[in-house]
């Protein structure tokens, strides 16, 4: 009789369904640990698009907000990942108001998660700040500038 070593084949089917078993508990939990820090880092992109807005209209922008992430990009505001416009598969925009006579300046930010083949991948809210500076949020993945004052449509985060 020979000696023989190595792993039968039921053996090694038991193996390759135990992995199988492994992967389809990790990955679901994998792609919402993505997905939230995508988001953690849209809130925290929002936050620091307020400030850099903040900084531009007391420094160099004459009372008035940038009216794009280019002009924030410019003189060092904010990098060069978030001028581009997305960042940590989100999509960010900003628009702003000028002052008139009577009404002050105003300003709105938005970030929303980026789509592939039309099913969203990277997040599950849109974010929004303006000029008061209160984040919000909403389910929908459309979160629009409105007028340059407010984020329509959004609930304000407690964070």
């Amino acid at each position: 009789m020979k000696n023989q070593k190595g792993f039968s084949l039921i053996e090694l089917l038991i193996v390759v369904v135990i992995i199988g078993i492994i992967a389809a508990i990790a990955i679901p939990n994998l792609l919402a640990a993505r997905r939230s820090a995508n988001e953690g880092s849209a809130i925290s992109s929002l936050r620091t698009v307020h400030g850099a807005q903040m900084t531009y209209q007391a420094t160099s922008g004459g009372g008035n907000y940038a009216a794009d992430l280019t002009t924030l990009q410019t003189p060092g505001l904010i990098d060069s990942v978030l001028g581009g416009g997305t960042k940590s598969g989100y999509t960010f925009s900003t628009t702003a108001v000028a002052s008139g006579t009577g009404t002050p300046a105003t300003f709105t930010a938005i970030g929303n998660p980026q789509t592939l083949s039309g099913v969203t991948a990277t997040g599950t809210r849109g974010f929004c700040i303006a000029t008061e500076g209160v984040l919000g949020a909403t389910a929908a993945q459309g979160v629009s500038t409105g007028d340059g004052n407010a984020c329509g449509g959004t609930t304000p985060l407690n964070n």
